[in-house]
């Protein structure tokens, strides 16, 4: 008898483990083909932002499915235009504002890069920075602007005028001349590890393109759409970019992603330099307000905000937990050994989903909707898989005088 691994196997291409088969969700529970439960702290790696099946994107889907799912690009649709005024709304771009709607994350970012090109073509610029540690996705464009070995060599030569540098104050300072047509950078680097950018980076970036005449680009593909306790990670620092990318969390797991700019930058693309099949249907469009207006409506941003705030405490004191970072519920937890991996084997084990982006960091992710019971089962079973791995630790022996 073959097993669901044969058929995976057999019939995937081989680009990553499979850890079980799931086949249904409630909440923040999901179960596999064997019945048994888990409780899903990643949360589709911070998509679903209210958990599974949840009453308002399962009635979103339905209603919506059930009129108009799909028309081309040569029409609108009251559900795209709902969207796009509400996210204007959301990340405060004011009437010049404008948003372009795709189907994910990594195609928001290929559109930035095409909006920093269009840029430099009025302005004689060519020079996009980005920072060491950032991943924008693994399409051609958007891995040209991922400065990872691992996930960049194998597909070299990628986009020519593209720097790379160390996110910090002092490299950006360096690396700033009238040759910058845009600096593209996440406010929280989640696949380093939750990482954010030192304090005032962002602010000294907004300073530094305006003098310079090139354009902010943040990629809010995680932090966006409230997971950080505030709509955008942008509005905690006080800044206003020039474009914003977001996807993940904003339909709460239905494919949808975004481009949305600011001010002039608003006006740089026109009709030919874009567009997409899929982007803005009117399916995704409605469950992108559903989920949005939902989270809005039952004050959700409080609650990522209150969440985060203890589950950052309660994991402190645990084994092998050294400390934490990131904001709301995109969380680091960091360990003082480089044994992630080992603990998030031992969490799923136990019935809990995480994941482990850097060797010392485990991410978590969950819905906005989580409350005490999730926490403290969370809380439970993060402490039985951190004790499992810490007694499998050699304790250093003393060496000889």
């Amino acid at each position: 008898m073959t097993t669901w691994q044969d058929d995976a196997t057999r019939d995937l291409m081989s680009l990553g483990g499979r850890l079980a088969l799931l086949e249904r969700g409630e909440g923040s529970s999901v179960w596999d083909a064997d019945g048994r439960r888990y409780l899903d702290f990643l949360g589709g790696i911070a998509v679903n932002s209210l958990g599974h099946a949840h009453p308002v994107f399962v009635d979103a889907v339905s209603r919506q499915a059930a009129t108009l799912s799909h028309v081309s690009n040569y029409f609108a649709s009251p559900a795209q235009l709902e969207l796009a005024a509400r996210l204007k709304r959301l990340a405060g771009t004011g009437d010049e504002g404008r948003v372009f709607l795709a189907n994910s994350g990594t195609e928001a970012n290929e559109m930035a890069i095409k909006l920093a090109r269009l840029h430099g073509g009025a302005t004689g610029k060519s020079t996009i920075l980005v920072l060491n540690g950032a991943f924008h996705g693994r399409t051609m464009g958007a891995l040209s602007i991922t400065p990872k070995a691992a996930y960049r060599d194998p597909f070299e030569p990628v986009l020519p005028g593209i720097t790379a540098i160390a996110a910090t104050i002092d490299a950006l300072e360096a690396a700033f001349d009238d040759s910058v047509v845009a600096l593209i950078a996440e406010p929280i680097q989640g696949e380093a590890g939750v990482v954010p950018l030192p304090e005032g980076f962002l602010a000294r970036a907004r300073e530094l393109t305006a003098s310079h005449g090139a354009l902010l680009i943040l990629d809010e593909v995680q932090t966006g759409s409230g997971r950080t306790g505030d709509w955008f990670a942008f509005q905690r620092e006080g800044v206003v970019p020039d474009a914003v990318t977001v996807a993940k969390s904003i339909a709460g797991g239905f494919p949808l992603g975004a481009l949305i700019t600011f001010g002039a930058a608003s006006d740089l693309f026109y009709p030919g330099t874009h567009n997409s099949t899929f982007g803005g249907n009117p399916l995704a469009s409605a469950v992108a307000n559903a989920v949005l207006g939902h989270i809005e409506s039952e004050g959700l941003l409080a609650n990522v905000t209150a969440r985060g705030a203890e589950l950052r405490a309660g994991v402190e004191g645990m084994p092998l937990v050294a400390g934490t970072r990131g904001a709301g519920l995109l969380i680091g937890i960091v360990l003082s050994e480089p044994v992630a991996n080992e603990v998030r084997q031992a969490a799923h084990e136990r019935g809990l989903i995480v994941n482990a982006p850097a060797a010392d960091v485990i991410r978590i992710a969950p819905a906005y909707t989580i409350g005490d019971d999730e926490v403290g089962e969370f809380l439970t079973l993060f402490r039985e898989a951190l004790a499992a791995v810490a007694t499998t630790i050699p304790t250093p022996t003393e060496t000889p005088a």
